[in-house]
């Protein structure tokens, strides 16, 4: 069982190199404050190393994806995911339900129809530390953990 990975995109692309812009589009990552949820595997891993300097990333918990899938996700048409949308079309009879069988991996963002994988988000309440910095150097750039949650909770 791989764990799912939310990615956030902080920097824009003026002065970065065309390898990297390349890595992002690969990964739906066009704007900033664009989140995907990917799951943890060795392509995305060295995908994630390449932009290191542009986003990042961490394992997304329950509340959170269900907060993002809610109040973020989006069907084609720009219409919000409801509870009976996701019954009708998955079986399962709520969106809390349907986060848990995807963090458990009994199934698949995918599985849903018309969901799109970008979560469009605000700039975080309270603002960056910085983007210029990793977050091992108190800023926000890289690998973050759990801390990712906290982060996505400010820009939901």
């Amino acid at each position: 069982m791989s764990k799912l990975l939310a990615v956030i995109r902080l920097r824009g692309s003026i002065k970065a190199r065309k390898k990297v812009l390349d890595t992002l589009r690969m990964l739906g990552l066009t704007r900033v404050n664009h989140c995907v949820l990917v799951d943890e595997n060795p392509s995305y891993a060295g995908m994630l190393r390449e932009a290191k300097d542009m986003i990042t990333w961490g394992e997304i918990n329950r509340d959170t994806l269900v907060a993002l899938i809610r109040k973020r996700g989006r069907l084609v048409g720009d219409e919000r995911v409801t509870d009976d949308y996701v019954k009708e079309k998955t079986g399962f009879p709520s969106v809390d339900e349907f986060a848990d069988a995807v963090l458990k991996g009994e199934t698949s963002l995918r599985e849903l129809p018309g969901l799109k994988k970008v979560f469009r988000l605000h700039p975080p309440r309270k603002g960056y530390r910085a983007i210029k910095r990793a977050v091992t150097d108190s800023g926000d750039l890289g690998y973050r953990g759990d801390g990712i949650n906290e982060l996505l909770s400010r820009m939901i």
